[in-house]
């Protein structure tokens, strides 16, 4: 069981830094006025409003979940 929680801890952190890694990008570009080609926003759509912001979040949220669940795995020996 250990090694599954470590695991998802991985692939949770890993699409945690992902999905922000993109919405940071179309931030950016959305900041200067340019045209994201690389995530899911539309040309000039606030990032704050597109499927990769709440990604993020959810991403974030199921992380810190991972985190809580792999400290309570630890306490448990």
């Amino acid at each position: 069981m250990k090694k599954i929680i470590v695991v998802q801890f991985c692939v949770l952190l890993c699409g945690t830094l992902f999905a922000w890694g993109n919405f940071i990008w179309e931030l950016v570009n959305w900041l200067n006025k340019k045209a994201c080609t690389l995530g899911c926003a539309e040309p000039g759509i606030n990032p704050f409003l597109t499927p990769c912001f709440y990604g993020a979040l959810f991403f974030t949220l199921a992380f810190v979940l991972s985190i809580l669940i792999l400290r309570g795995s630890r306490a448990a020996k």
